[in-house]
């Protein structure tokens, strides 16, 4: 805080940093010289001309048409970002508002910025999701493709426009390190790929980018996001200090940061990720983008000949396992915990929630395809990072046949055959019991049945635009878990406390059964021993491979008599049919599904609501859900069996067959 308040002096003087001064501290004779010696060092990525031909080849034609579409609108100052909808910006880009509302922060020094506006329509992530200029990336994949000078112009004219609204310090995109941090991503690589472009070669606008990019790095270090318990901001900042240092090189500065950097994160790894891989931050986006945070700094190191340790790489290659496991048949991640849309630096055109990509990229960066092999889609990421022989060689490789995993230490759980995937949720609070980007999601899960999605989590849709979305849509009510007498799992401390929760719910697993016919798995929380009676959800999910049928069975135990909620969020598409016998389908894809459902020492009714899910940050669709209630004296169980249309399973046998396989701690 101190030292927020002395930048009120210090940063107007850095702001006015001259030539000299530059080229003093980063021990260079002149700008051209610097740019030159800048340019020749290594960058982890493939910055030089591109063949679109191959690209076509390996990831077919609609990869290059999106990108070449997707360059033009940039050009265009067309954006399309976090839920927006395509949106025109105008000639001169209007960097401090949520285009969404027309809501803006006024343009002063960044502590004094209140960006969080309960009460006021407005996201500030708009602001700052613009300003991270990721969708300038694919102007410079265009310009490889062909150097038209439109690109590299076009994109000097926008940072040059950044530039000048966005003094160091200065404005909303300087109010979270994190912005700061994850503009070094970006600028270091569009500095490699334009480096060489004529209209980059102006000696001011030279000036202005290196001094502007520099102060970034310095202000990360100066405001790094440090706290007792840190997460994917302050590894971000770690990063970039990393990067940013390795970017500059030499110079007192640059030393220290790409040190202290490094330094951060082999601390920070261990302690953000559980040794099976998972992010502690209990989201797989978050996990995803933690990935990404720790995997390029170490690429920076190896590609500049700096050591990255074997503990460090072993933990890389843990998070892509974990990646490999939690991806759905259909490529898609689930929608677990917090989600809005970031990236490290995003090549690719594939759909935001296709994660298939960052095991080809980690395998292929420490040199354990065979491990990770896997589908071959998704994969114009590994183009611009590695080339095109990358992709050749992760084609090569054949990918072992799915299996069930069990990742202990994060608590999550994947049962799966070829066709089948269940992503269950018994893991801790996220950020060490904090709540961070988890949500009241313990025993929840999704569920892909003979390759259809069926069951579906709600994701996350929004953050401070709607403190009342925010709450509602990391609530127990929208997950599918059971909910007792309307209480959250984890209670809520304050509507504005959107990323912190009581940790009530702690997890205990108690069974864990796989076979090549069956795969199977029980666990139970104590999120209701607070209410009277000590009500403990224990949960059972048992799924048979061959017939594709899934059986969910809650036992709710303790004493007295509850209310009982038992909720299932159906995926985007899947609409509910009546059957002659008064059963319940559900139809998708043009296939038809059985839900049966038995109940013991209890009466329930299933009714039929509509429900939204969030598929990705400021997105909503439609969807229904199926809600078992009871007023029940305790215990009581409620068992349910999905399963295709060709197949109807018997409840009490398929309860009996888990009962057999699944011995209970």
């Amino acid at each position: 805080m101190l030292r927020t308040q002395t930048e009120r002096v210090r940063l107007p003087a850095r702001r006015r940093l001259s030539v000299s001064g530059l080229l003093r501290e980063l021990e260079a004779d002149s700008i051209d010289v610097l740019w030159a010696r800048l340019a020749a060092r290594p960058f982890p990525a493939h910055v030089g001309p591109a063949d679109a031909l191959v690209l076509d080849e390996l990831c077919g034609p609609g990869e290059r048409a999106n990108l070449l579409v997707r360059a033009e609108s940039a050009l265009a100052h067309e954006v399309d970002l976090l839920g927006s909808g395509r949106t025109t910006l105008g000639d001169t880009i209007d960097w401090h508002t949520d285009f969404k509302t027309g809501f803006s922060w006024p343009p002063r020094y960044f502590a004094d910025i209140d960006y969080n506006n309960p009460g006021r329509p407005s996201d500030v992530k708009l602001p700052w999701e613009l300003s991270r200029l990721q969708w300038l990336v694919p102007v410079g994949q265009a310009w490889l493709f062909n150097r038209d000078e439109r690109y590299a112009d076009g994109a000097k004219r926008i940072l040059e426009q950044w530039i000048e609204a966005n003094p160091c310090g200065g404005s909303v995109n300087w109010a979270c390190t994190m912005e700061a941090a994850l503009r070094v991503f970006t600028w270091t690589w569009l500095f490699h790929v334009f480096s060489d472009a004529p209209s980059w070669r102006e000696p001011g606008f030279r000036f202005r980018f290196l001094r502007s990019l520099y102060l970034h790095v310095e202000f990360t270090d100066r405001h790094i996001e440090r706290s007792d318990i840190n997460g994917n901001h302050f590894t971000a900042d770690a990063a970039a200090l990393v990067l940013g240092g390795l970017f500059f090189g030499d110079g007192a500065g640059p030393q220290r940061w790409q040190h202290e950097g490094w330094r951060i994160l082999c601390e920070e790894m261990p302690r953000q990720v559980y040794e099976d891989g998972v992010d502690f931050e209990a989201s797989v986006p978050y996990h995803r983008l933690v990935a990404e945070l720790f995997l390029w700094p170490a690429m920076h190191r190896s590609f500049q000949g700096l050591e990255v340790d074997s503990a460090y790489r072993e933990r890389l290659f843990s998070m892509a396992k974990f990646t490999k496991a939690y991806i759905k048949p259909n490529g898609l991640a689930p929608l677990w915990g917090d989600a809005d849309d970031a990236r490290a630096l995003p090549f690719g055109m594939q759909a935001i929630n296709d994660h298939r990509y960052l095991p080809a990229l980690i395998g292929t960066y420490l040199g354990r395809l065979d491990e990770l092999a896997g589908a071959s889609d998704g994969l114009g990421e590994v183009f611009w990072v590695f080339g095109p022989e990358a992709i050749r060689r992760w084609r090569q490789k054949e990918a072992s046949p799915a299996r069930s995993v069990a990742f202990e230490d994060g608590g999550f759980y994947v049962l799966r055959s070829s066709v089948d995937h269940v992503f269950i949720d018994a893991g801790p609070l996220g950020l060490a019991g904090r709540g961070g980007h988890g949500h009241n999601d313990c025993l929840s899960f999704e569920a892909v049945l003979d390759g259809v999605p069926l069951v579906s989590d709600c994701g996350a849709y929004l953050y401070t635009a709607s403190y009342e979305e925010r709450n509602r849509f990391r609530s127990t009510d929208l997950h599918n878990t059971p909910r007792v007498d309307g209480q959250e799992i984890n209670r809520f401390i304050r509507p504005d406390y959107l990323w912190n929760l009581h940790n009530d719910a702690v997890p205990r697993a108690l069974a864990w059964h796989d076979d090549n016919a069956r795969a199977g798995f029980a666990a139970e929380h104590s999120g209701y021993q607070r209410l009277q009676g000590q009500v403990t959800p224990r949960r059972t999910w048992y799924l048979d491979k061959a017939r594709h049928a899934l059986l969910v069975h809650d036992r709710i135990l303790g004493d007295g008599s509850h209310r009982i909620e038992v909720p299932l969020h159906l995926a985007p598409g899947v609409r509910v049919d009546s059957t002659a016998d008064g059963s319940i389908a559900l139809v998708a894809e043009g296939r038809r599904f059985h839900v049966e459902w038995r109940a013991v020492s209890a009466t329930f009714d299933v009714v039929i609501e509509p429900a939204r899910v969030s598929p990705s940050y400021g997105k909503v669709a439609e969807t229904v859900r199926l809600v078992w209630r009871a007023r029940a004296e305790l215990p009581c169980e409620l068992m349910m069996v999905l399963s295709p249309g060709s197949v109807r399973i018997e409840v009490e046998s398929m309860a009996v067959l888990a009962s057999n396989s699944l011995v209970l701690q």
